[in-house]
């Protein structure tokens, strides 16, 4: 981001409490060569079992074996159109480059190497190219730790496999609405959504920001007019595309409606006013510095949108905030809890919070466990409903304050969010999701990639 224009800096002081981490977490330290993403999930076979690297080991030479199913991270496989199968970042390997029978599998950094390339058939089989041989659970065995290995393809069961499938861009499937990154027409070569759209499967996009114009008044930015201007055409060119925007009201610079407007009446009105400009499903309310420091501001925003709730059946709340590496502070929660306003999303923003040098798809995993049991504490929800109530909105590549979060960190979250079904799943922004060197940028993430890298992974998450 620019230094002029810097409209998600959040640094929030929060105790860093210790706190477990789920299994789905990894700790890897090697940033892999990019791959487009074809699919993405589990690998199972004989018996229901799935392959799994062992231990959740991201170290170079980690088995690759059958275990019960769990849904951790160690289980879930890109099926990438390179023709590499990758987990944790790294590579389905067969070990020293073998060709023969029983030539055992590991986990290795991507090469680009003969030995990492495999195709997946029709008949289930999923056979090394180099070797022309087939993955193969060794002596036919479904138990728990059982090596696989290369064999000559015969058939049998012990070699047939349902992996992810699809290829080619994604279908956003039963999550649409919940997948919609950032797009900003105020900086950064805004990419065009049609092109979005159609590299990545993506339809859906978060459209920042709706600001004061100084007074109680809605536009983009707080200068562009809120209809018939570039923003109004984005959106038309994101539906003709079969999708739709969530305006995120917000964010951290300008001057925001909610501190502008003096009364939740009025608050209420600017935001209906926005709803009925564009027919709206959704709306994001990015709540960051002085806004979330507030008190006052805090309970004029739970207010209004206790009205909209009420004013809009259907229409879904989505509230985006900071957070600390073990969760966020919950004094907005609570007071919309106590309130009566229930949120479609607490959203988190996991970044820009101290993770330098640091596996950032780890700590976005603990902040969100940290949120999930804010939201169980403040409404009471058990834990698998206080999941479907929370949602993470990370960063692509290199942050504000130089933390790098890469294409790995991101399967590490789609990971967690397909385990616990999430009900928002997005980042800050697609104007970066393009390569670039030298450090994060307006128009670029920083960090080895491909065009649309960031944004394919996200496109697998199913809800």
């Amino acid at each position: 981001m620019t230094a002029s224009f810097n409209p998600w800096k959040h640094l929030r002081p929060l105790a860093l409490l210790a706190m477990p981490l789920v299994a789905v977490a990894s700790t890897m330290t090697v940033t892999p060569a990019s791959a487009a993403v074809s699919a993405v999930g589990t690998i199972t076979g004989l018996g229901g079992k799935c392959v799994d690297v062992a231990g959740g080991s991201t170290a170079n030479g980690a088995a690759v074996q059958l275990y019960d199913c769990n849904g951790s991270g160690a289980q879930q496989w890109d099926v990438a159109s390179d023709g590499t199968i990758r987990s944790l970042g790294k590579c389905l390997d067969v070990k020293d480059g073998g060709t023969a029978n029983g030539s055992v599998l590991q986990l290795w950094s991507c090469t680009g190497a003969a030995n990492q390339k495999w195709t997946v058939s029709a008949a289930r089989d999923i056979v090394n190219t180099q070797a022309d041989k087939c993955l193969d659970a060794t002596g036919n065995s479904s138990a728990n730790g059982t090596r696989l290995q290369l064999w000559t393809c015969t058939g049998a069961a012990n070699q047939k496999w349902t992996a992810p499938s699809g290829g080619g861009n994604p279908d956003p499937g039963g999550a649409p609405m919940a997948v919609a990154p950032y797009i900003y027409n105020g900086w950064g070569s805004p990419p065009s959504p049609t092109t979005v759209q159609n590299a990545t499967g993506v339809k859906w996009f978060t459209l920042a920001f709706v600001l004061s114009n100084g007074y109680c008044n809605p536009q983009w930015d707080g200068s562009r007019p809120l209809t018939g201007g570039v923003d109004q055409q984005t959106v038309n060119t994101v539906r003709a595309g079969g999708g739709d925007v969530i305006p995120s009201f917000g964010g951290w610079s300008g001057n925001k409606l909610e501190s502008s407007c003096g009364s939740a009446g009025e608050l209420a009105a600017a935001y209906q006013k926005v709803i009925n400009a564009y027919g709206l499903k959704a709306i994001d309310i990015d709540i960051e510095a002085a806004a979330y420091d507030s008190p006052t501001v805090q309970q004029r925003t739970v207010d209004a949108l206790k009205t909209i709730r009420a004013n809009n059946p259907g229409i879904k709340i989505y509230i985006t905030f900071g957070t600390g590496q073990n969760g966020p502070d919950t004094s907005l929660i609570n007071r919309a809890a106590s309130s009566g306003l229930t949120v479609d999303s607490w959203t988190i923003m996991p970044f820009n919070f101290g993770g330098n040098g640091q596996n950032m798809g780890t700590l976005s995993v603990r902040a969100a466990e940290g949120l999930k049991t804010a939201v169980k504490n403040a409404y009471g929800y058990g834990d698998d409903e206080a999941y479907r109530k929370t949602g993470i909105s990370s960063m692509n590549g290199v942050t504000d304050v130089g933390e790098t979060i890469t294409v790995a960190d991101f399967r590490t979250i789609l990971a967690y969010a397909q385990q616990r079904h999430l009900a928002r799943l997005t980042f800050w922004s697609v104007n970066r999701d393009r390569p670039c060197t030298g450090g994060g940028a307006d128009t670029c993430s920083g960090v080895s990639q491909s065009a649309w890298d960031f944004t394919r992974v996200l496109a697998q998450y199913r809800g």
